[in-house]
């Protein structure tokens, strides 16, 4: 077997391997030799099966099967002589031509194919211990628990029949059945009976409560919505609909108290302590935003302080991922880059640009991880199986069996805890100092921050 480098131009790497016919027919028979003992051919003993019979029965199966193996034996062979680290699975380029295939199964032509790499970088480190963060801290005020209690009671506010003839308003809440038809069929999910709906909570289609606005109890009317091209049930998916409405009731809000009854009905002693757990959440949350500033904080100095070639195929494949998250965002919002104020050749370079960091920070963060031996225990990813299974109650086992039947599902949730384990540690080596801010301070800009 011969191996030629015959690329070597950035982070790619190619080579030519030549693999004699002799070789490869030496491999082959061993392999018949090998199946010759195992299958029962009629009319001949077991392991007695002539090999020229075995060649002209299964020959060209095995030598695919033969081939197969060496070209995976071969690359990585190449990887770990080379000491390469792997940014995608190696691209084999095995003969086309039907001429020079046939001559390769024929026995009289040498297999010569080429397999082409694309590493990972050499990533030298920063000094973490020059990295400065500034971690905004933020104490529940008094206004804040007072208003997440106001929004306590107004989901809980009770509701009482309007009077007759009354026309439905936002925030009232209707009882209703409907039946809904795309193209004049009845589909799965359409229909329904007696469902409680509060104008303005956005819990339907887009479009279906505004066109109930002023209906009354005992009316009928027919509402004309389109799905979003981005619902959870693909057959409906930007599908025009109409949903045949029946008003059976019409309920105008409440008020509710604040006070030590409303504490009860939502399971606490009293207000008291209703308010202290509020202010509890609320630190939790506060303490979630101030860790995400944090770590953009962190990644950015990260991006700052490294700069080395990237392999193309990551960075291809994320902004994949990316572009068609944007693009469909656009899409289930009915705008255009023009809308969005640019064009998508600006666009792309945007996001190009942002799948660049993603991918650069990626490995920078593992070659951290890597360096000071972070692992993510089995545990730690159970744990993990187990909070997303929550999310789907009465579905917990189906999910559970979905993550241990799908490794690179099981990956996924694997990744984020690797990152934020590296995070911490990270963290531990910078000059971290406090800085107490407002709560508008400490949430603005959010929605423009990017994970790495």
């Amino acid at each position: 077997m011969q191996v030629t480098a015959t690329l070597s131009e950035g982070l790619k790497r190619e080579f030519r391997v030549v693999v004699p016919v002799t070789d490869l027919a030496a491999r082959a028979d061993a392999r018949l030799d090998d199946l010759k003992g195992r299958v029962n051919i009629n009319g001949f003993r077991p392991g007695k099966v002539p090999m020229h019979h075995l060649k002209k029965l299964y020959g060209r199966a095995v030598l695919a099967e033969t081939i197969e193996a060496l070209v995976g034996e071969t690359n990585q062979k190449i990887v770990e002589e080379n000491g390469f680290k792997l940014a995608q699975e190696p691209s084999v380029k095995l003969p086309e031509a039907e001429s020079e295939a046939k001559a390769v199964f024929d026995g009289t032509a040498d297999l010569d194919y080429t397999v082409a790499f694309e590493v990972l970088p050499t990533i030298q480190l920063a000094d973490f211990k020059g990295i400065k963060v500034e971690k905004p801290v933020v104490e529940p005020a008094e206004a804040d628990v007072q208003s997440m209690l106001e929004t306590m009671a107004k989901q809980n506010r009770p509701f009482e029949a309007k009077a007759e003839g009354a026309a439905a308003e936002d925030g009232d809440r209707l009882t209703i059945s409907f039946v809904g038809t795309i193209d004049g069929e009845k589909f799965d999910g359409g229909t329904a009976e007696d469902i409680q709906l509060e104008l303005g909570s956005k819990s339907f289609i887009p479009g279906f409560e505004d066109q109930l606005v002023g209906v009354k109890a005992g009316d009928e009317k027919v509402v004309k919505v389109k799905f979003p091209s981005n619902y959870m049930a693909e057959a409906l998916a930007g599908k025009d609909a109409e949903f045949a409405v029946t008003v059976k009731a019409i309920e105008k809000p409440g008020d509710r108290a604040i006070d030590d009854e409303f504490a009860k009905m939502v399971g606490f002693e009293d207000l008291a302590k209703l308010k202290a757990a509020v202010s509890d959440r609320l630190k939790s949350e506060y303490a979630a935003a101030s860790r995400r500033k944090v770590k953009r904080s962190l990644l950015d100095a990260l991006d700052e302080k490294h700069a080395f070639d990237l392999p193309q195929t990551l960075v291809d494949q994320e902004f994949e991922s990316v572009w068609r998250q944007v693009s469909q965002d656009l899409e289930s919002r009915g705008k255009t880059f023009t809308d969005e104020e640019t064009t998508e050749e600006k666009a792309r370079e945007e996001y190009r640009a942002i799948a660049e960091r993603r991918v650069r920070l990626g490995l920078v963060l593992a070659e951290i991880g890597e360096k000071a031996q972070i692992k993510v225990s089995d545990e730690e990813v159970s744990r993990a199986v187990v909070e997303r299974a929550r999310q789907f109650p009465g579905q917990e086992q189906q999910v559970w069996d979905y993550y241990r039947k799908t490794p690179q599902a099981l990956a996924s949730l694997r990744a984020p805890i690797f990152e934020e384990k590296v995070v911490d540690y990270i963290l531990e080596l910078a000059d971290v100092t406090e800085k107490t801010v407002s709560k508008d301070d400490l949430f603005k800009d959010n929605e423009d921050e990017e994970a790495a």
